[in-house]
């Protein structure tokens, strides 16, 4: 399964409130800010909607079955 780096580019001051909720929603709070999402429809369209403000990178999500996982502390 593959994810998306999401990560701010420019500013949200001056854009329409919906552009900038929709930030929000997505965890950019800052330029330069960077968030990793799944790459479904969803999140592809709220990165469209932002497409003058975000660069995107996608990535290949690592999988290592060598590792166990830590005990709940």
């Amino acid at each position: 399964m593959s994810r998306l780096r999401i990560r701010l580019r420019r500013s949200l001051i001056g854009h329409p409130s919906d552009q900038k909720s929709t930030a929000r929603i997505l965890g950019l709070s800052r330029i330069n800010r960077t968030v990793v999402r799944p790459d479904n429809a969803a999140i592809r369209g709220m990165v469209r909607k932002l497409h003058h403000l975000v660069s995107v990178e996608e990535i290949e999500e690592e999988t290592n079955t060598d590792e166990v996982p830590d005990a709940h502390r």
